[in-house]
């Protein structure tokens, strides 16, 4: 399949968001001028004569007339993040693979079917229970932890499954612990003993679909090849009806076989999901589904489409559950800036079905990601490794880009199997996301708890 050319509304955003000083980032639109400062993910309404001298220190590339005008608007500061590692990190969170193995035959499945390139496995109640041991183990009272369940098809082995979050819950009440539970599932073996115990102990839930039932079918089949779609809708409409303590969303992986998301988003919207988010596909072992350039593109002309509507809808006072928004808006206004795109191998690891530790769940059986095992702990070597090598200031050419804390990276996987691909796109992205920050703030001051006669924000 030939990859499509760039869209027109795309390509602008690829263009506005090409890094042209890693100091600095001007976002202007709809007649406001916004600077982002990486340094604390600092976001400022300014003027347009302050706009434009900062466009022209970018323009001539001169980094210490750039400073020195941040200096003097009193907007200097020393880093926020240094080249040092974190160090001395407690376990958080872990991701169970409790089965290895999947009913369903995905072309594009990082997991290779679920089995990630091995046998069909099951992780007994044993190496659960062990799991969940590690995961409390050095928790003080009040500290809160993240027990995952993943696969394969992790209800393909629903004793141990409920079993451990049963196990969990009580381990966590005795050591004042809060516990959260999270599972991501194909829905197709989903019954009402697993809608309870979802709601009991509110988990968040994510079914994993690819669109509308002609697109998903196509993408996630049964391995029989028969589609399913209608076996899942018909397994979660139940849970999506019972939701009140947990919470069931929606996980688009996006190929170049399903890129009309925002029918997509509409549809789910209607089925009643708490949240729909969109993911590209960028490593696969196949290769055949993963997304290039023009289909990137496709992809952010979409995305962008989605976060129109979701800023439509926030302004008439509804509800309009597009995650990827939500979510960067939250990020934004909390200034997030990070060294790593996620808590791999720092307080979130992986645990294959035999016990063995790795960087995250992604990484089960991959060398790459190795860290350890049940029986002798997390290796702290090897963490230290990955920490220090995947620190963002390590990383070309992220160190030098304007979204490097926001963006930490990217995903860790995805770089080391496949290198960053998606850096337009990622940059784009959040290009919008920050003018949509802006607009949202001007006309809705009370979602960020802005004052309406401020002309500055600092998140």
């Amino acid at each position: 399949m030939n990859a499509p050319a760039v869209p027109d509304r795309a390509r602008v955003l690829f263009e506005q968001s090409r890094p042209r000083s890693r100091d600095v980032h001007l976002i202007v639109a709809d007649g406001a001028s916004q600077l982002f400062l990486p340094q604390g993910s600092r976001l400022f309404e300014i003027d347009g004569d302050t706009a434009g001298a900062f466009a022209a220190d970018m323009r001539g590339a001169d980094a210490t007339a750039l400073q020195q005008r941040l200096w003097d608007l009193d907007l200097g500061c020393a880093p926020y993040i240094d080249d040092s590692p974190p160090q001395g990190l407690k376990v958080r969170a872990l991701s169970l693979a409790v089965a290895q193995s999947c009913n369903l035959g995905c072309s594009y499945c990082y997991a290779r079917g679920g089995e990630f390139g091995g046998v069909a496995k099951a992780m007994s109640a044993q190496t659960a229970r062990r799991s969940v041991d590690l995961l409390l183990s050095q928790v003080l009272p009040g500290e809160r932890v993240n027990l995952a369940f993943l696969g394969g098809e992790p209800l393909a082995n629903r004793g141990v499954l409920h079993d451990a979050t049963r196990y969990a819950a009580a381990q966590a009440e005795l050591k004042r612990v809060p516990v959260t539970f999270s599972i991501t599932t194909n829905g197709t073996l989903i019954g009402a003993s697993d809608i309870g115990l979802f709601e009991e102990y509110g988990f968040a839930v994510t079914i994993s679909l690819d669109g509308t039932q002609e697109a998903h079918d196509r993408l996630r089949p049964f391995r029989n090849g028969a589609g399913s779609f209608a076996r899942i809708m018909a397994r979660i409409a139940p849970m999506l009806a019972a939701q009140r303590k947990m919470q069931v969303s929606a996980r688009i992986t996006v190929t170049p076989r399903n890129l009309d998301l925002r029918t997509t988003l509409d549809a789910f919207v209607e089925r009643g999901f708490h949240s729909i988010g969109f993911s590209p596909m960028l490593s696969a072992p196949d290769h055949a589904d993963e997304m290039q350039h023009g289909d990137l593109g496709v992809m952010l002309e979409q995305m962008v489409d989605c976060g129109e509507e979701f800023e439509r809808q926030t302004l008439a006072a509804r509800r309009y559950p597009f995650a990827n928004l939500a979510n960067a808006l939250r990020e934004i206004h909390k200034g997030t800036h990070r060294p790593y795109p996620c808590g791999a191998a720092a307080g979130y690891f992986g645990v294959s079905a035999d016990g063995d530790l790795s960087a995250c769940h992604r990484f089960v059986g991959d060398d790459s990601g190795n860290m350890g095992n049940l029986a002798e702990g997390v290796d702290r070597a090897s963490q230290s490794r990955w920490l220090a090598g995947r620190h963002v200031h390590r990383q070309e050419p992220c160190n030098g880009c304007w979204a490097r804390y926001l963006c930490g990276g990217s995903c860790h996987h995805e770089a080391i199997h496949r290198g960053r691909p998606a850096c337009d796109y990622i940059r784009g992205w959040l290009h919008y996301c920050l003018a949509s920050y802006g607009r949202l703030s001007r006309a809705r001051p009370e979602m960020f708890d802005l004052s309406p006669a401020s002309s500055v924000r600092v998140t």
